[in-house]
């Protein structure tokens, strides 16, 4: 078993060394089929830790060249979480995403393939760092500002 691969799924999914090697070996090795496996898992963990309360998370803000402007409230569960780099990553990725897509709501936001990787939703990708962070993420509301529009 290689531990660069180890290592590599570990940081692709958020899970311990050994889900990560267990996965491995399930997988006879195949790296894409361990992938695939754990984020199945990590994904249903996700939904479940969607019913716990988010209190805490940060308000990220986004300007594109002066002329289009997003702030966005993400909410998470702990303040640890909230200072982690995942965790700011993922909100700047966001706000970068409402830049680009204009959507109206946070519903019709998260039904929008991802811009960064259009073969996701949105919402698939905050379910990714929900499994990597282990704690529950609300994208709470936002605003869209861009020169010359009527708001």
């Amino acid at each position: 078993m290689d531990i660069k691969q180890i290592k590599r799924l570990r940081e692709l999914t958020g899970v311990g060394i050994t889900d990560a090697k267990k996965a491995l070996e399930e997988a006879k090795g195949d790296f894409d089929k361990a992938l695939e496996q754990m984020r199945k898992k990590g994904l249903t963990k996700a939904e479940k830790r969607g019913e716990r309360e988010a209190r805490a998370g940060i308000v990220g803000t986004y300007n594109h060249d002066g002329r289009i402007g997003v702030v966005v409230e993400v909410n998470c569960e702990t303040d640890f979480v909230a200072r982690n780099e995942i965790f700011t990553d993922l909100v700047k990725d966001i706000s970068m995403h409402i830049a680009a897509s204009e959507p109206d709501n946070v519903a019709e936001l998260l039904k929008q393939p991802y811009v960064k990787n259009p073969d996701q939703t949105v919402d698939l990708y905050i379910k990714e760092n929900i499994a990597k962070l282990g704690e529950n993420i609300v994208v709470k509301r936002f605003s869209r500002i861009a020169l010359g529009e009527l708001g």
